[in-house]
């Protein structure tokens, strides 16, 4: 059967198996055809997937060739050639190697990989009497499966609920499959084939084919397209079945690992033997997992929340067979719920028993609302994770700041008398998010409480978790939109919290909610704000009656720092200290002459300061040169005072380094700053040096703009969101200056592929007009549309 044949038969048939067996078939037929030209006493040995009989559609043929003896390879190397090249002719990806019967019987660090392969050696064609020769791996060969088994399961965060997942590579994808299965033939572990795999090799078979090539991430358009040709719901839907099918194959190989690994130490194995003495009379443990004593005992709640309090407290983890009994069970929920829950979310390893009582669906019984969230998927460029994995994730952060992790974070996490509610408030904080409702925020508080109340919960705790619930975008919105140095905005977010207490709650909600949406989320720049936010809400909700602000009456500034503040507004003092205005005051006497002056430090992060008469596209000139660079602008101001000089500064981050590794680089941006700031050098060529980005289907549907007059008394708040792409900001900040706005402030999130930007914008000094901003909007969001040929 031909490959078209084979692809016409799996698109009408959806059978991967006889899909893997025809396309490996196939290949055989094709391999020993052009064999026939060898010499003999050579062996051809299939190896890899394509010695498991797994082909893929784009699958790599993984071949080993043999000879009897090291003189005999160079023999083959004639003969060879012209096979290899029809082979490649046959359109065939080869990849092989040539070895000895002695050098593959060598097991050893350096030929590990060769060492693994071989677990999945078949014969194909010539001197069978070599290929016998070849013995089976030792067992100690698991050890290295066990290191890179667990070095990939880091990349991926050890979790499987990736919205985006590699379903070769994640937790659960075939590399899982694969060590369940060498495991097993290295007589590690007992052999056992977890269900999902049907699903997992269709999937991999339509990326395959739909690619025309080896491509193994899930992304949303693939998904789209799987999801149509298997006639899904909906994507969504088909991706919930992909991660219910999938879960069992990473929960079987992280069984068999820890199997293997406790086997293998003798150490860890004593530890685990040593646990058997935490025993009761209704489950067991021995080498350190837990055991019901009874099969009866799963459908008991009692004895189920006790089961998984205990796993609280100690930090061990469920038998696969109590796994399974709790999986099988049901269990109703009977006597003081929420005493013993309460005490559950107070224990050290809670964020291990509250992830197993999801796994076996306990948790779901307590509350049957979060069923609606379990493996979601909520399509965005930012989270990185189904709805159910983002709140385990965020409780688990948080959970890890009582142990010390990230001061000062960790300070308010001890500090705090409410911590289980907080952890309860995660758990239900995107609960909505399965509605329809256009804010989940509401939704999810009106679920939360409805379920809360069923338990018995107190007003009290139910009203700290409602303020939780409905606050909890709020400070990550303070922090990406608006400006921290406004009393009006601080002053705001005291009025909110309104008390000490819940601002901490409130903060460290905030916290693990960012931290959870995906690994980089949390960079230093976004803790640095909150921390910011944190610490100017609580000087607001306490602060004494007397003014703490100096307000630096004439007598407390030279007369040369009296003539440069003239015309700058309040906020200038508010964001500078004394020793920052006087170098601006020695900057500007500098620039007097028509340069421009431009310093460049380092301070949680880069910041870049231009000093110099203002002028048209100043501001929009400096962004253009600083992304000329490839750094990632994170926050800009522009101040300037009466006599015309201009103050812009810049944060941004350097992720290359390259300030860092290369000082030379640092004086090669001031130049070209200090150029672009002069006009001797156009933005346009400048922004030449930064790579095109592909337009994303995803960011332009959810891209918009939007004006707000109500925030500030002073400006008017431009809301941008949208793809990042670079020279995004020279052409936002362009336009407003084209139209005759002035910016005063802009700040910038570019994490992930979005850019979240907000200008404060006024115009001959005052507020913009609801007409004039309304216009302004709409020439803005046609920018957000990518010029034709991107």
């Amino acid at each position: 059967m031909t490959d078209t044949a084979i692809r016409e038969q799996f698109f009408a048939a959806r059978d991967p198996f006889a899909a893997l067996a025809a396309r490996t078939a196939h290949i055989d037929g094709i391999l020993r055809q052009h064999w026939e030209r060898m010499p003999a006493g050579v062996a051809l040995i299939a190896v890899g997937g394509y010695g498991r009989g797994e082909m893929f559609p784009a699958s790599d043929v993984d071949l080993l060739i043999l000879t009897p003896h090291e003189k005999a390879q160079a023999a083959i190397r004639e003969p060879l050639a012209p096979v290899l090249s029809a082979l490649w002719d046959e359109k065939l990806r080869i990849s092989q190697s040539v070895r000895t019967p002695a050098e593959c019987n060598r097991i050893e660090e350096s030929n590990a990989e060769l060492a693994v392969s071989l677990l999945d050696r078949r014969f194909l064609a010539g001197d069978e009497a070599l290929f016998q020769q070849i013995r089976d791996p030792r067992p100690e060969l698991g050890r290295n499966i066990a290191k890179l088994t667990h070095e990939r399961h880091t990349m991926y965060q050890n979790t499987l609920y990736h919205l985006e997942p590699n379903v070769k590579d994640a937790p659960g994808g075939l590399r899982d499959l694969q060590v369940i299965r060498w495991l097993a033939k290295l007589g590690a572990v007992e052999s056992e084939i977890p269900e999902g795999v049907e699903v997992l090799f269709e999937i991999r078979c339509f990326l395959h084919y739909l690619a025309g090539r080896d491509d193994n991430k899930l992304t949303f358009e693939r998904q789209d397209e799987i999801a149509g040709l298997l006639e899904a719901s909906s994507p969504e839907e088909m991706m919930r079945r992909y991660y219910r099918a999938v879960r069992g194959i990473a929960r079987l190989a992280r069984r068999r690992l820890g199997r293997f690994e406790a086997r293998q130490s003798g150490l860890l194995s004593r530890f685990l033997d040593n646990t058997s003495r935490l025993s009761t009379a209704d489950f067991s443990v021995a080498h350190g997992e837990v055991f019901l004593r009874s099969s009866a005992a799963a459908g008991d709640w009692n004895t189920v929340v006790q089961l998984f309090a205990f796993m609280a407290r100690h930090g061990l983890p469920l038998a696969a067979a109590t796994e399974e009994r709790l999986e099988r069970g049901k269990v109703e929920p009977a006597g003081p719920v929420w005493t013993v829950f309460r005490d559950l979310l107070r224990a050290p390893h809670a964020a291990m028993a509250l992830r197993a009582m999801h796994s076996t669906g306990v948790l779901e019984s307590i509350f049957p609302e979060l069923r609606e969230i379990e493996a979601l998927v909520i399509r965005d460029f930012y989270h990185r994770y189904t709805v159910d994995e983002h709140t385990l994730v965020a409780i688990g952060k948080v959970l890890r700041l009582r142990e010390g992790e990230d001061a000062p974070f960790c300070d308010l996490a001890r500090e705090t008398q409410d911590f289980d509610l907080l952890l309860v408030a995660l758990l239900f904080h995107d609960v909505g998010k399965a509605g329809d409702e256009e804010s989940h925020v509401y939704s999810s508080r009106r679920i939360a409480d409805g379920a809360l109340a069923r338990l018995g919960v107190s007003e009290r705790a139910r009203a700290v978790v409602a303020f939780l619930i409905e606050a909890h975008l709020e400070m990550s919105l303070a922090m990406s939109g608006r400006d921290l140095d406004d009393p009006l905005v601080i002053h705001a977010m005291a009025q909110r919290t309104g008390t000490v207490e819940r601002l901490k709650l409130l903060t460290l909600l905030t916290w693990g909610d960012i931290s959870a949406v995906h690994p980089e989320a949390m960079t230093e720049w976004r803790r640095g704000l909150l921390w910011k936010l944190y610490t100017a809400t609580y000087a607001e909700l306490t602060r004494e009656l007397t003014d703490r602000t100096n307000a630096g009456g004439v007598d407390a500034w030279t007369a040369a720092e009296q003539s440069f503040l003239q015309g700058l507004p309040p906020r200038y003092l508010r964001v500078h200290t004394r020793e920052e205005i006087q170098e601006h005051v020695r900057l500007e006497e500098k620039s007097r002459t028509g340069r421009v002056e431009v310093t460049l430090l380092r301070q949680h992060g880069w910041q870049l300061t231009v000093v110099g008469q203002d002028k048209a596209f100043l501001f929009a000139s400096i962004a253009a040169a600083i992304s000329s660079f490839g750094f990632n602008i994170l926050r800009a101001e522009a101040f300037s005072n009466a006599h015309g000089t201009v103050v812009d500064t810049f944060a941004f981050a350097d992720p290359g380094r390259a300030l860092e590794l290369d000082p030379n680089e640092m004086e090669r941006l001031v130049r070209t700053v200090a150029r672009a700031a002069r006009g001797e050098v156009s933005a346009a060529d400048l922004l030449k040096r930064r790579p095109r980005v592909k337009p994303d289907a995803l960011a332009l549907s959810l891209a918009r703009v939007r004006f707000d007059n109500q925030t500030s008394t002073t400006a008017t708040l431009i809301h941008l969101v949208a793809q990042d792409r670079p020279g995004l900001l020279y052409d936002v900040a362009s336009l407003i200056s084209h139209r005759g706005g002035n910016i005063e402030v802009v700040l910038v999130d570019t994490e992930a592929r979005k850019a979240i930007d907000v200008f404060y914008v006024t115009r001959q000094g005052a507020k913009l007009s609801d007409e004039y901003a309304a216009v302004l909007c709409d020439a803005m969001a046609q920018l957000l549309v990518p010029p034709k040929g991107n």
